[in-house]
């Protein structure tokens, strides 16, 4: 699995609308602040935004104050599912995707030792992206900032 473009700044993009949701009151962020903050292209966020809702994981609003906001809580949304929209099967080898399978060229696929490594790695991948929501993420976000805003964290000069 590599992460395309796409799918780098679709996560970023959604990490972003999650830690800002609590802080904005209604959750409503324009496009042009999170392509400001995450330094992504406007036009291009403006395409993966518009297929993250249309797969049901954004919602939009109209109109002055409008923007894009979760549409289901934090904790609901997983890494997987995102990069699943915007990039596809997470499997490195078409054999062993459970979304998109193929069969391989290999004479015998039940004992093909590629297939079987990377089956591990498709299923240490998923199960780590499967079971890392939005909220965790802002989670370790929200730690990483507050240890670099605490005094005590960073080295003494000497």
């Amino acid at each position: 699995m590599r992460l395309s473009k796409r799918g780098e700044y679709g996560l970023r993009a959604m990490i972003d609308l999650a830690i800002l949701a609590p802080e904005s009151g209604n959750g409503v962020v324009q496009i042009k602040e999170i392509a400001e903050r995450e330094k992504i292209p406007a036009k291009f966020l403006e395409q993966i935004l518009l297929t993250l809702k249309n797969a049901g994981l954004l919602h939009s609003k109209m109109g002055i104050g409008g923007g894009y906001y979760l549409a289901r809580p934090a904790d609901e949304i997983t890494l997987g599912q995102i990069i699943r929209i915007l990039d596809g099967p997470l499997a490195p080898i078409r054999c062993v995707s459970q979304m998109a399978y193929e069969p391989c060229g290999c004479p015998d696929e039940r004992t093909c030792g590629l297939r079987l490594i990377m089956l591990d790695v498709r299923n240490a991948i998923a199960d780590i992206l499967d079971n890392t929501s939005l909220a965790d993420v802002s989670a370790r976000v929200e730690s990483a900032r507050d240890f670099l805003d605490d005094p005590s964290s960073k080295p003494k000069s000497q």
